[in-house]
């Protein structure tokens, strides 16, 4: 089960690299004109519209990046069918199809929040599920024009059929649940901030949060947070208090767990580390949004994100014990919370920035203490792999050609290899007879190890280049 977490974290790590630059794009948009969100300035409407165009359709590039990574052979047919998967399963459970349906306006508001994250890597899921099942299946030959890698879209297809049958009436209850179980730690006062704060961020990686936060943040049970902070409606110290625990974490914790997991990175992942945590951590501090950073990791290292979970409930609980209070209009980053300091209701917000320190330091302490701890494997620790230092040089040239050639004809070449697939830094196959494979041959070449985990599967660990040698192979096989 952890193999399999740890796959779907690094499937995401595609579509989640883009997140953190659309994120600031739009905090940058919104910095320029705060209250019009692009009415009022042509610039600010351009960056807003161009970040929210990749943020807004999240769910989306997760159905795409999951099915990709999650098939076997790293096909675009896979990534294709992810995306008719989403588009059957939201299209079916859409408000308007629904309501069709059902012959009746009165459509539960659950499916007007259909296209969330859940729904995008679980169709990422069964779209890699039938590519692997049916991307070389041969049809007779009536049907022939429709087999291997065509017919997975169309099994995918079917197949969300079924699988959209099921949420028509499972997802309601479970929208309808949270909202209930929302409006119920509600009347908890400062406990109940703490809880929110919790489920909050346990719920991101469904995107489910969105209906825990509609009873917090709108007005689904007269608390209608946000609009009231704003309007400097409400009571001091007590308005705002939905929100005031949310800019510690995403100012300040957030970052530091990010430079934690970059201070842990395997010495020779640490530039790659770097460049994600540090855009993640700064789209977090500067915009407060979270998920390029959370998702980064959330899968790879789920027990990790259960703590982030908790300590986001702990700054809610504490923020509101002391009624220190602010808020935001897009999320909880620099831009709302300096945007906040000016609205009458605020209370004590730069007490926030000191209970943000102390965040800081505990998220860093923590995290860092725990994945040492633990082994988890975080942005550059995954999978325990020996990394090395490839030569810079042409991806094109006949280094990696040569290379791919020598290690092709020591494993057998067709005779004997069934299977190429690559991670990071290692070619994964599978062989026919082990026996048959030419060791000395593939050492040969230069790379730093081979790695034999199965009768049949074989690892050899070229390094970072790993993907061009991958290339030449595919390019070899017959």
């Amino acid at each position: 089960m952890m193999k399999f977490f740890q796959n779907l974290g690094r499937s995401l790590m595609l579509p989640v690299a883009v997140l953190p630059a659309a994120a600031i794009l739009m905090g940058i948009g919104y910095w320029i004109d705060p209250t019009g969100w692009g009415e009022g300035n042509v610039i600010a409407a351009f960056l807003i519209k161009a970040g929210s165009s990749i943020i807004d359709n999240m769910s989306i590039l997760f159905a795409v990046g999951v099915a990709l990574g999650m098939s076997k052979d790293k096909d675009g047919s896979a990534a294709l069918s992810g995306l008719v998967a989403f588009l059957v399963i939201t299209t079916l459970l859409s408000e308007g199809t629904v309501g069709m349906l059902l012959s009746t306006d009165a459509v539960n508001p659950a499916f007007g929040k259909i296209e969330n994250q859940f729904i995008g890597i679980i169709s990422g899921l069964i779209a890699a599920a039938m590519y692997n099942r049916f991307s070389h299946v041969q049809l007779p030959d009536a049907l022939a024009f429709f087999s291997g890698k065509r017919l997975v879209p169309i099994m995918t297809a079917a197949t969300m059929l079924i699988a959209s049958a099921l949420l028509f009436f499972v997802w309601p209850i479970i929208f309808t649940g949270l909202v209930n179980f929302g409006e119920g730690i509600s009347k908890l006062g400062a406990v109940g901030a703490g809880l929110y704060g919790f489920f909050n961020r346990l719920l991101i990686p469904t995107g489910l949060h969105h209906a825990l936060n509609s009873v917090f943040w709108f007005d689904v049970a007269g608390i209608d947070d946000i609009k009231k902070f704003w309007a400097s409606e409400g009571v001091k110290g007590i308005t705002g208090r939905y929100q005031a625990g949310f800019f510690p974490i995403m100012m300040f914790g957030l970052p530091a767990a990010a430079l934690a997991m970059y201070h842990t990175a395997k010495t020779k992942r640490k530039k790659q580390a770097a460049s994600l945590m540090l855009a993640a951590g700064f789209a977090s501090f500067f915009t407060g949004v979270t998920e390029p950073l959370e998702f980064a990791f959330m899968f790879l290292a789920p027990a990790l994100y259960v703590v982030h979970a908790a300590l986001t409930g702990l700054s809610l609980f504490v923020a509101a014990t002391f009624q220190w209070t602010a808020g935001f209009g897009f999320s909880a980053g620099f831009v709302d919370y300096f945007l906040s300091l000016r609205i009458p209701i605020a209370n004590l917000p730069f007490m926030l920035l000191v209970q943000g320190l102390g965040f800081a330091v505990l998220y860093y302490v923590l995290f860092r203490f725990l994945i040492v701890k633990f082994d988890l494997k975080t942005p550059g620790r995954e999978d325990d792999e020996d990394i090395v230092e490839g030569e810079e040089g042409d991806a094109t040239g006949n280094r990696f050609t040569n290379m791919a050639a020598k290690i092709y004809e020591g494993l057998g070449g067709d005779a004997n290899v069934t299977a190429v697939d690559h991670c990071t830094t290692r070619l994964r196959l599978e062989v026919k007879d082990m026996d048959a494979v030419d060791q000395a041959k593939i050492k040969g070449t230069g790379v730093p190890g081979i790695n034999i985990v199965g009768p049949q599967s074989i690892q050899v660990i070229v390094g970072t280049n790993v993907q061009f040698v991958y290339d030449e192979i595919k390019k070899i096989r017959k």
